[in-house]
């Protein structure tokens, strides 16, 4: 292949990209706003510790999972892509899901 027959780094760009509906700024404005929610939701539960007594650990858990699929399919394009990328995202929210609850066990921590 010569290099008149190469395409241009532009081009391929939009190649990359074809069949994609990327979000809108608005969008990502959502997201953010999404997140800083879940993100307070987080801190609050810091006071309300004594009240929540053992169901801290189970929320936060709920809200960095939702914050964790929020910014993998948004902000690293999960979304967009094949389903084996997200496939794979999911099958490390469960592993690592798995190893904090057997650590947890292993001290003793719902006992």
């Amino acid at each position: 292949m010569s290099a008149v027959d190469a395409p241009a780094p532009d081009e391929v760009h939009d190649t990359e990209h074809e069949g994609h509906d990327h979000p809108s700024d608005k969008t990502y404005v959502k997201i953010a706003i999404i997140l800083a929610i879940l993100t307070a939701a987080e801190i609050a539960t810091y006071p309300a510790e004594d009240a929540l007594g053992s169901a801290v650990i189970p929320i936060l858990l709920v809200l960095m999972v939702v914050k964790f699929w929020y910014v993998a399919a948004f902000f690293m394009h999960l979304k967009f892509d094949t389903r084996m990328f997200s496939w794979m995202f999911v099958s490390g929210i469960v592993f690592a899901v798995a190893v904090y609850v057997v650590t947890l066990l292993t001290f003793h921590f719902f006992v």
